[in-house]
């Protein structure tokens, strides 16, 4: 029998009393029919207050690479909780933290402790523009760096204010914020390195950094087209601009190196969070050591009463150990499982004849539900081509199949694959995700 919700429908109830929205996350309102409640999880599983099981391919937003509630991890958080969870001040396990990142990323000789990537992206954007001297920030349609007044400048905007193809306009989602934030942002289209070079002919001495999501996971799960790094990191030396490359989300799922040493890229900053604390609200600014030197002398301010909190810590030290003890085994088991469930899926929306694809590397991809003759044409590439070629509604319809099935997915189409997924999770996934797809192809209406 399909799972239903009501448990969950009356929580959301009372939670709307008292908590604005209902939710503390605009996000979370996605969720349909309801935003679940949850009351635990293990490994690849997660259960409801209404007893349901589910796969998990939300994996808190592509936090829990490790899987819900490791072993290992739950140990070291308990036993840094008995010694003190806040101090306000120095431990060793930020030395053991920052000696492992600057040891398994190459791009990183210097580190800073932050408790989430929103807040690691705002000190980057002005560390950049202290050690420059320059007032502008590049970053493309798209790509998503933090909710705050400068990440979300070109970010979920509707078409009709977009602008012209070669010169998106530089807008924000968001009701009252600080206006003259998007004078500082020179906003250009992902995937066109022809168009990206345009974009910054007029500007390029004015601009602090160009960041960027290496892999797009916020939209289509875009890979970068050849010729896209090379174009970014030959513009950056050209014009002396700083290369931020933001990895919160693909730091450390792509290996111990980040998507960065999967691509060959050398950016001056990255952001790491997510897998980095393993659900732990903890993120990092790691660079180069003379692009930290404003924050060292003391002219740029990085601060935070939580900065290096132990059992972020803790949790962190024992992911990156995990992830050492892995070697060549990671990315390429969950990789290659990602296959797995991405060929079947195509499968069971050719056997119903849904127009969905999944796309992406594997190990994190998207399924893309395409507009009535657009699934035949070439793969996505950019945000504007993601967003009129989506069919959201269609997908939402289908999603919500698939929870009440017991599959997880991210509500804009997203799937994480974590270390804890196995060849059983995959098959199972696909078989009930066949019951799915059925109840979705007898009852979707245009």
């Amino acid at each position: 029998m399909p799972y239903t919700f009501d448990e969950s429908r009356k929580r959301f109830a009372i939670a709307q009393k008292t908590i604005a929205g209902g939710i503390n996350s605009g996000i979370r309102l996605m969720e349909k029919p309801v935003p679940l409640y949850f009351t635990h999880g293990k490994g690849s599983r997660i259960w409801d207050v209404d007893g349901n099981e589910y796969i998990d391919y939300q994996i808190g937003q592509g936090a829990i690479l490790y899987g819900h509630a490791p072993d290992g991890m739950v140990e070291a958080l308990s036993e840094q909780a008995a010694k003190g969870t806040h101090w306000a001040a120095q431990c060793d396990l930020e030395l053991e933290v920052s000696q492992r990142l600057c040891g398994m990323v190459p791009s990183v000789e210097k580190v800073r402790f932050n408790n989430c990537a929103t807040e690691a992206v705002a000190a980057a954007f002005r560390l950049a523009r202290s050690y420059t001297g320059r007032p502008k920030i590049l970053k493309f349609e798209g790509h998503y760096h933090g909710w705050l007044d400068e990440g979300l400048v070109g970010f979920a905007n509707s078409p009709s204010e977009w602008g012209p193809d070669d010169a998106p306009n530089s807008l924000h989602p968001s009701q009252g914020i600080i206006e003259e934030v998007l004078e500082r942002f020179v906003v250009a289209r992902w995937n066109d390195p022809d168009h990206l070079r345009a974009r910054l002919k007029p500007v390029g001495n004015q601009i602090a950094a160009i960041i960027f999501e290496p892999i797009v996971c916020n939209a289509s799960c875009l890979e970068p087209v050849e010729g896209m790094m090379q174009t970014i990191t030959e513009l950056c030396r050209e014009h002396g601009i700083l290369m931020i490359a933001d990895e919160t989300i693909t730091g450390f799922r792509f290996g111990i190196g980040g998507a960065q040493s999967v691509l060959g890229i050398d950016p001056d900053l990255t952001i790491f969070g997510k897998a980095v604390g393993a659900g732990t609200p903890f993120a990092v600014l790691a660079g180069k050591t003379k692009i930290f030197e404003p924050i060292v002398q003391g002219t740029t301010i990085h601060a935070g009463t939580l900065n290096a909190n132990p059992l972020c810590l803790a949790a962190s030290n024992w992911c990156l150990q995990h992830l050492e003890s892995l070697g060549d085994k990671h990315p390429e088991e969950i990789h290659a499982l990602g296959k797995i469930l991405m060929a079947g899926l195509s499968d069971l929306a050719n056997k119903w004849d849904i127009p969905l694809a999944p796309q992406g590397p594997g190990l994190v991809f998207h399924t893309t539900m395409f507009k009535s003759g657009q699934r035949e044409i070439e793969p996505i590439k950019d945000y504007r081509d993601y967003f009129r070629r989506h069919d959201a509604s269609r997908w939402a319809h289908l999603r919500r199949y698939l929870l009440e099935e017991g599959v997880r997915a991210i509500e804009r189409g997203l799937w994480f694959l974590s270390l804890a997924h196995t060849a059983k999770d995959i098959q199972e996934t696909l078989d009930r995700s066949g019951t799915a797809f059925r109840r979705h192809a007898e009852t979707w209406s245009t």
